[in-house]
């Protein structure tokens, strides 16, 4: 089971692990956010595995400043939740012919609302729901995840998510294209079709509802640019994204070990689903043929900050990294479940850091390159040398994610 984090002492006994291993490393700079954690807005959530007789899961967790009350900038991990959304919608729906390979088409009927008929990066240029999720999982697409979030809806997508017992989560609008409070209440009708047939038709939809801040820090840094004029004041996210890294790390185990977590944290979806979303969560953008992408411009480590962030080398082929990483306003998130097919590794490990020296956003002075990325590089595989060498009783079966590349 997952750590219950309502006992003070036991997370305290949980917390030093993390601690530790930390701090017997030498290197500089993670020495030097140790020391600062307040400053970075260091948070860590490591899950070890170890399987029973039957290859069951058992999960122990171990955290470090790990709390849901302190905010930070979720970026594109909030994409797995939305997918995740998008997925269960169709299977809820249950209309015949509608499945997450279906053409659709989306139409604008409010302010910014933009239109998509086709996609050139498809083989059958043709937008789906399932190509989406494969654009955002391969390269973090965010007019992808804007589409989901479009058919799905706001208000079904915090209900589906706050019906599962993560509740202190809130996505409120879409990615990177000047969403306010207002518009990312309005989503876009959608068409779903077949040759000439619609097989489901939304019209525009409106959330009535509205999802009051609970944080207190959400006024972040000491001033942030607006139209090119510095504003000297701290920055306002209470109207932006909100999930915390327990919640996104419980999600994704719901991902991973169904079998793990109670019935009503699970998502609605089909053995085909958990297949596909491993493929995709999993697969490199060299390894991908629709979409194809230019491994020079999106090496191994564009979406994954973990083993291999910060670098231009290859992940092992021993290796895989299921995940959603995150990165905006000098905010550094990564959310994975790691696995050594030759060593039998596997743990979950998921951090954020905040990487803006001068506490100015929207300034593009971030040390993503210099701090961040070698950050979660050095963290993780501190953990995974931890795992090498910790002992288990049972190795465990992963051929569940021994999966076939394009």
């Amino acid at each position: 089971m997952v750590l219950t984090l309502s006992s003070n002492q036991a997370l305290a006994q949980k917390r030093n692990l993390v601690e530790q291993i930390l701090r017997q490393n030498s290197d500089s700079l993670l020495q030097q956010i140790v020391q600062h954690p307040a400053k970075y807005q260091v948070q860590i959530l490591y899950t070890q595995i170890n399987r029973d007789k039957n290859n069951h899961p058992k999960l122990t967790s171990y955290a470090y400043h790990l709390n849901p009350e302190n905010y930070f900038y979720p970026a594109s991990t909030v994409k797995l939740p939305g997918a995740l959304a998008a997925l269960e919608k169709i299977n809820n729906l249950n209309i015949p012919g509608l499945t997450k390979e279906t053409p659709l088409k989306i139409d604008s009927a409010y302010e910014k609302q933009t239109r998509v008929l086709s996609d050139s990066s498809a083989a059958n240029h043709k937008p789906s729901v399932a190509h989406y999720l494969k654009k955002i999982f391969l390269v973090s697409d965010n007019d992808a995840y804007n589409r989901l979030y479009e058919f799905v809806g706001q208000e079904t997508l915090n209900q589906t998510i706050h019906q599962k017992s993560y509740k202190k989560v809130r996505l409120l609008h879409r990615l990177s294209v000047g969403d306010d409070a207002a518009h990312g209440r309005y989503t876009n009708p959608i068409t779903f079709y077949h040759e000439n047939k619609i097989i489901y038709q939304q019209p525009l939809v409106y959330n009535p509802n509205t999802y009051p801040n609970q944080l207190k820090t959400t006024l972040v840094g000491k001033g942030f640019y607006l139209n090119d004029k510095l504003i000297n004041q701290p920055m306002d996210f209470s109207e932006r994204n909100n999930i915390s890294v327990q919640t996104l790390q419980e999600i994704l185990q719901s991902v991973i070990f169904p079998e793990a977590v109670p019935v009503k944290k699970r998502f609605n979806l089909t053995p085909d689903d958990y297949t596909f979303l491993y493929k995709y969560m999993s697969m490199l953008p060299r390894e991908s043929s629709s979409p194809r992408y230019d491994p020079q411009e999106f090496p191994d480590s564009y979406g994954k900050f973990l083993l291999v962030g910060g670098t231009k080398e290859p992940l092992p082929p021993n290796i895989r990294i299921f995940n959603k990483a995150g990165w905006a306003y000098g905010y550094l998130i990564d959310n994975a479940y790691i696995v050594d097919f030759e060593h039998k590794v596997e743990f979950f490990l998921t951090a954020v850091i905040l990487t803006n020296e001068d506490l100015i956003f929207n300034d593009d002075k971030y040390e993503t390159e210099t701090v961040g990325l070698p950050f979660m590089n050095k963290l993780s595989n501190l953990i995974y040398k931890h795992e090498l060498v910790r002992k288990k009783k049972y190795k465990p079966n992963l051929d569940k994610f021994r999966l076939t590349y394009d």
